[in-house]
């Protein structure tokens, strides 16, 4: 029987949505089977009452975390304990953290030193250091969008960054550039897999994050490329300044 990776669900409630679960859920579908599911937060509070009915359908473990200082949650560290309890005892073969809290940054360090993978899962606020830090980060909110773009797509997307704006995000386009000349063949052209592959290698980057849901749409629409092969899947893009230094 083939194995399936084994992934690790580790919620932290109080900075993250109950509304967002399904969608959290699906995205790890195509990584293994999230046997492990727990949700971590004092849920005698009022604010984690919407959490209720989600974590019975879901079958996700409600773990209790009083909190000891007023004005402090204490479930972060009950994350961290347990986390680093199923790296060395459970030994799932990834881990999966929803929160938007930079707190998690070292715990997510550690396991990645392990030589696991770490899917991150928090809003648009979450900070740099954390977001980094992780195999790949999602912003809910963007999958939020993509999702009600796939239920109407004569809508477009709301949360979709415009070309201009992301020719104009300098780290980005360093990204891309350097991900299709490390890809590319002897004449420039690179094939989009390849490229993902490269991005995925180095950064914890999505391009649903800027709302495409693949990377040959981000890439075209970003018109700092030439396609071929569009529609099949051999696609590949072609840096055209590569093409004009070799004229």
């Amino acid at each position: 029987m083939e194995h399936k990776p084994r992934i690790a669900l580790l919620i932290d409630a109080d900075n993250s949505p109950a509304s967002a679960i399904d969608l959290i859920l699906n995205e790890l579908s195509g990584f293994g089977e999230t046997s492990i599911r727990r949700a971590y937060g004092n849920w005698t509070k009022d604010e984690l009452k919407g959490w209720a009915a989600i974590l019975h359908e879901q079958a996700i473990r409600p773990m209790q975390q009083y909190d000891y200082s007023r004005g402090k949650n204490a479930s972060d560290m009950a994350l961290t304990v347990d986390a680093m309890a199923l790296l060395y005892t459970d030994r799932p073969d990834a881990f999966a953290i929803v929160s938007s809290d930079a707190d998690f940054t070292p715990l997510v360090m550690h396991i990645r030193e392990k030589g696991l993978m770490v899917l991150g899962f928090g809003a648009q606020k979450t900070p740099e250091p954390f977001v980094s830090a992780c195999s790949r980060f999602l912003f809910l909110d963007q999958l939020q969008e993509q999702q009600e773009e796939d239920a109407a797509p004569q809508q477009p997307a709301p949360g979709r960054v415009p070309t201009a704006a992301l020719r104009q995000d300098a780290k980005l386009v360093r990204l891309l550039r350097a991900a299709v000349r490390r890809a590319a063949d002897e004449d420039g052209w690179a094939s989009v897999s390849a490229v993902g592959q490269y991005i995925s290698n180095q950064s914890s980057f999505d391009p649903r994050n800027y709302g495409y849901s693949t990377y040959t749409k981000l890439l075209k629409a970003s018109q700092l490329f030439d396609m071929r092969d569009e529609g099949t899947s051999s696609v590949a893009v072609l840096d055209p300044r590569s093409r004009d230094a070799a004229e």
